[in-house]
């Protein structure tokens, strides 16, 4: 399942290469049928992400919400101009990872309209420019602006929207449960975007024993675990990866150092030079601290990294440096 950086920079693509334009919205699966009718022809007036949901606002008090989920994935292809902020290249699909149009219906010269649909798509976007499928969402709906207003208002505060009163707001949600703060960093209604890798990674950098209870979790630590959520997911936009290590961490020493400490920020274009661009060229394994690193050693103490299950999903953690 995509985590919340993949959702708002998929956010960004849709405003950049559909904002503003009338787009042609079909089912070629049928399932769709319905909401597609409600929004062909309309304008796609902008996009925003809220955790791992992404809602598309079309004129006509129309807004078309996605949820990934685990399988969803969307398909990208167009002419020389159907690019953004978020492409690398041309994103071909965006789900769990974005990958480069090599396929020669992206990005490219002697564009004549979209292929034929392949395999079950939902819901087929189509501009003057370019188009986009999607396939195998969790969820994937056509709501007034009020009924999406509802949906984001029972989700938590987002790392990447953050807002004035977003880190207090998350501040309270963590510190009222008795619950492990590992599992609450998965609860959608606490803290929106956040996923596996994210969670295992953030409680690493800040020490944290993911079982202790939100209730014993102090102030000043609820605050420190908001701010580096920020930056480790803010450098995730810009990098369309998740990457959590410090340069002096990463045995291959590649990369630019992440988050405040490197104070980069770009576009997330991935120009030649840029930090995006560097840290694309990190390997997978120097890439984070304990996530998937299970019977390795700890980067920092060379204590043998741990797995188990909570809540359904593998948590990694360091017995030591997060005892």
């Amino acid at each position: 399942m995509p985590e919340g950086h993949s959702v708002h920079r998929l956010a960004r693509q849709f405003g950049d290469v559909f904002g503003a334009a009338t787009l042609a919205v079909s089912s070629p699966q049928g399932k769709f049928a319905a909401g597609a009718a409600l929004l062909d022809g309309q304008v796609l007036e902008h996009a925003q992400a809220h955790g791992k949901q992404m809602f598309l606002y079309f004129s006509h008090d129309h807004v078309l919400r996605v949820h990934l989920g685990l399988y969803g994935a969307w398909d990208f292809g167009g002419d020389s101009t159907f690019t953004g902020a978020s492409s690398i290249g041309a994103p071909r699909r965006v789900g769990e990872q974005e990958i480069a149009d090599d396929s020669g219906t992206g990005g490219v010269g002697g564009y004549t309209g979209p292929p034929e649909p392949k395999g079950a798509v939902r819901v087929r976007l189509v501009s003057e420019h370019g188009w986009a499928d999607l396939r195998g969402p969790t969820a994937c709906e056509v709501l007034a602006p009020a009924e999406a207003a509802a949906v984001r208002a029972k989700l938590g505060p987002d790392p990447l929207i953050n807002a004035a009163g977003d880190a207090d707001e998350f501040v309270r949600r963590i510190r009222k449960s008795g619950t492990g703060i590992g599992l609450q960093l998965m609860k959608q209604d606490v803290l929106a975007g956040v996923g596996n890798v994210y969670r295992a990674e953030v409680l690493f950098r800040l020490g944290l024993d993911p079982q202790l209870p939100g209730t014993s979790l102090s102030a000043d630590e609820a605050q420190a675990l908001w701010a580096d959520v920020v930056a480790l997911m803010n450098d995730g936009v810009r990098d369309g990866r998740i990457i959590t290590t410090e340069l002096a961490d990463r045995p291959s020493g590649l990369g630019i150092a992440v988050g405040r400490a490197s104070g980069w920020r770009d576009d997330g274009g991935g120009r030649p030079g840029t930090a995006s661009s560097v840290n694309r060229e990190v390997p997978v394994e120097d890439a984070h601290y304990v996530y998937k690193r299970n019977g390795l050693p700890c980067r920092h103490c060379g204590t043998v990294i741990a797995m188990a299950e909570l809540g359904g999903r593998k948590l990694y953690w360091c017995p030591s440096c997060q005892g």
